[in-house]
């Protein structure tokens, strides 16, 4: 699948880049990635699998992250998560990035697919955008009703203290090689680690923020003032990892509990990571998804 041009929306003061992965004609579907990552880590493979069901897919990268608009404010990671005032931005600044995006692409409304926390953005998108959201998956994700408490419950904090332990140079060599020993750790036990796909996923991001914990704290300490999840009304499905090593299933469990009408799907053998061989199978639970919205045969 050939790179198309980075296009770029704007939220306010904030610049959104995007890109177009083709399916044109199809129903739309945006990918929204996680914490501290750019959209370049979507594995081309998965994009096409999703284009093969009828999809016309996009990617944008999150405000601080990859060639989108960076921010200078100070937090780190864990205690942005209890921090009583978003150091740099809401909750609901975030979930309107994400419609500005769909403005620019053309699109009164989309499915959206959202890994790690990602999948905690779509929540409060389709809570934020109800008229602009016909239904979404979540990956690898924690509920947006779970207050810190909770959130402690789910994190295995043994692992998140192994990553903050990795120490590389601050050069593009360094960022590659971080990058490249996050893949590995977050990859699927069940599943072998394909080192040449990560990589040249990992290469094509030209702006990494695994380096800066500051950037991680200012996505993860944009706190949530909006509503919860039970006011939702449109098809959901909650899928994780039985071998996540970051989030425990229970995190999947209860955002499933919180939907109405959600289908939870435990995959076995899945790590926080979506492996080569389940592309196809993450790409069918998006398909089905989709097709339970009324909206489904819209362009």
């Amino acid at each position: 699948m050939s790179q198309t041009p980075t296009g770029y929306a704007r939220n306010g003061m904030v610049e959104l880049a995007y890109e177009d992965h083709g399916g044109a004609g199809g129903e739309p579907l945006l990918l929204v990635m996680g914490s501290a990552v750019s959209r370049f880590w979507w594995p081309p493979g998965l994009i096409a699998a999703l284009v093969e069901r009828g999809f016309h897919v996009a990617s944008f990268d999150n405000r601080d992250a990859g060639q989108s608009t960076h921010f200078p404010e100070t937090a780190y990671p864990v205690t942005a998560l209890f921090r009583k005032r978003a150091p740099a931005y809401t909750g609901e600044d975030v979930a309107d990035d994400a419609a500005a995006v769909m403005d620019a692409l053309g699109w009164d409304s989309a499915h959206l697919f959202g890994h790690s926390n990602g999948g905690l953005r779509v929540q409060r998108i389709a809570l934020r955008h109800p008229d602009r959201v016909r239904s979404f998956v979540s990956s690898a994700a924690v509920s947006s009703d779970a207050g810190s408490l909770k959130l402690l419950r789910y994190i295995r904090f043994g692992f998140v203290a192994k990553m903050a332990r990795l120490k590389f140079p601050e050069t593009r060599e360094g960022d590659i090689a971080l990058s490249m020993a996050v893949s590995r750790a977050l990859a699927s036990p069940g599943y072998p680690f394909d080192e040449a796909e990560a990589l040249a996923r990992i290469e094509r991001d030209e702006v990494s923020s695994l380096q800066d914990p500051k950037t991680m704290g200012r996505q993860l300490g944009a706190h949530w003032n909006g509503g919860g999840l039970a006011e939702l009304r449109l098809p959901v499905t909650v899928m994780h990892g039985d071998a996540d090593q970051l989030l425990r299933t229970s995190a999947a469990r209860d955002l499933a509990n919180a939907v109405p009408g959600a289908r939870l799907v435990i995959v076995p053998g899945v790590g926080h990571d979506i492996p080569p061989a389940m592309w196809e199978c993450y790409a069918d639970e998006i398909r089905a998804t989709a097709s339970r919205s009324p909206r489904a045969a819209e362009r």
